[in-house]
Parts: C-alpha cells; sequence; structure tokens
C-alpha cells in the first residue's frame, strides 16, 4: 500500500461555479424616493425635477444603485425614467427594489448573460456556501440554464456534492 496521498477533487475534473463571484464584487447603494416627496406622501413633478436637478449624483460613482420608495407612496411611471436618466451616467447599473432585490435581479442578469456553451459536457458544481445569500430565484435559473449543456450538475463544495442532474449517455 502507497503512502501517497491522492487530491481526489483536483483529480475529478470538475467545474465549480460560485454565484457570489458571479454577481461580482460591486458597492451598492439605495435610492429612496421618499427623500423628494412632498410630506413624504405626494410627488410634485416640478419640485420632484428641481430636486433631481440639485441632487448630487456624484456620490453614485461607479456604483450599483437599487431605486425604491421606503413609503406608501403612489409614484408615476416616468419618475422612474426620470432617475435612471440622472443615474445612468454615473453608476455601473440601476435597479429597481431594495438592494437586496436588486441584487437579486442582477444576478439573474449575469445567470441569463453567462455562456451555457462554455459548460458543454463539462461536471459542474453550483457552490453552495458563500459569505452572501443567494435566493432560490438564482438556483432555479443557473439549474436551468446549465442544463441543456453540462454533462451533470451538484450542489454543494467539490468534496460533498449532492446530485442534481446526470445527463444520460
Amino acid at each position: 500500500m502507497s503512502d501517497t496521498i491522492i487530491n481526489r477533487v483536483s483529480d475529478s475534473l470538475l467545474t465549480t461555479l460560485d454565484l457570489e463571484e458571479l454577481g461580482g464584487k460591486n458597492e451598492w447603494q439605495g435610492f429612496d424616493l421618499k427623500e423628494f416627496l412632498f410630506m413624504e406622501l405626494i410627488l410634485k413633478e416640478k419640485d420632484f425635477r428641481e430636486q433631481l436637478k440639485a441632487h448630487d449624483w456624484a456620490q453614485y460613482h461607479n456604483k450599483m444603485v437599487a431605486v425604491f420608495c421606503s413609503v406608501d407612496a403612489i409614484i408615476p411611471m416616468w419618475a422612474y425614467l426620470l432617475v435612471a436618466v440622472y443615474l445612468q451616467p454615473e453608476c455601473k447599473g440601476v435597479y429597481s427594489g431594495t438592494i437586496d432585490q436588486a441584487r437579486q435581479q442582477h444576478l439573474l442578469k449575469m445567470i441569463h448573460q453567462l455562456d451555457g456553451a462554455s459548460y458543454t459536457e463539462k461536471r459542474v458544481v453550483v457552490k453552495g456556501c458563500g459569505d452572501e445569500p443567494i435566493g432560490e430565484a438564482a438556483y432555479l435559473s443557473i439549474a436551468a440554464h446549465l442544463r441543456p449543456f453540462a454533462k451533470s450538475i451538484m450542489y454543494g463544495e467539490p468534496c460533498s456534492t449532492v446530485p442534481i442532474f446526470k445527463r444520460k449517455t
């Protein structure tokens, strides 16, 4: 019997896909429309436009921005368009919802942009542990996205996986 230690994980030809890395390390900032409402209830067009013109947009430079309203108010749809027009030159991305919702939307966008063909006939492990919570929508999306290509899909860590899908040969 040999005393040589063999790393079966590194020899297994598994491809690990970390959804946290796929989403990227971005700095996120919220943009709360509440601050632009009259008495935190009503959006007055003229006042809103003036406030947007005077707002310091540089604070969003190179950040991902989540646009939301933290109070129960009726916000006209054109207001979101106007905010996006101001944000776009400064920020890396604009999403609707809270920061957590925006992160989820961004991750789903990155999954849909992923080249599935690069995973053709590969044994893919979708990483299961990380510092940031990954919602169920991302796991649903990545499995559906990779299934037409991957030889197999597993969940967890390369040393301990849960089998999800295996292509029948």
